[in-house]
């Protein structure tokens, strides 16, 4: 297995991982309101219902946005090789290793530990159609693409 495909493997499972526990803790909230309406009443007990209310929000936007992601990573074709740095990429800039598709955690893979990078980021928008060995500034700095997948 290539280095793009456990990390698209990886990424996906950790994003249905995340979405799992947010639905879990969504459904614990929507079962403690239930209970709470049965044995409160008063105005500390709307407080609380307003409050877990807009927990359920929260936790909602962020497993849309996990969803989202997990969208992102799925487009990723793990079976190209690329010759120029382009969407769903593994580059090595410098001693860094970047995939280069949604902004996630790093992982480790083996002894490499990679970076999620959107391809809205600074860094994602100077690396686009560079090749294996090019040179580059990027803040002051320079980088060169030494492995791409």
């Amino acid at each position: 297995m290539t280095l793009k495909q456990e990390l698209k493997a990886t990424f996906l499972q950790r994003l249905d991982d995340k979405i799992e526990a947010l639905q879990d803790i969504v459904e614990d909230l929507a079962t403690d309101a239930q209970s709470d309406a049965k044995s409160s009443a008063g105005d500390k007990h709307e407080t609380a219902l307003s409050m877990m209310h807009l927990e359920q929000e929260n936790i909602t936007k962020k497993i849309r946005e996990s969803l989202e992601l997990r969208e992102v990573v799925k487009r990723i074709d793990e079976h190209k090789n690329s010759r120029v740095v382009e969407f769903g990429c593994v580059v090595k800039v410098n001693t860094v290793y970047l995939f280069l598709a949604a902004a996630l955690p790093k992982v480790t893979i083996g002894d490499v530990s990679v970076l999620g990078v959107s391809m809205d980021a600074p860094i994602a928008k100077a690396l686009l159609g560079r090749q294996i060995h090019d040179s580059f500034s990027f803040n002051n700095c320079d980088f060169t693409v030494n492995f791409l997948e």
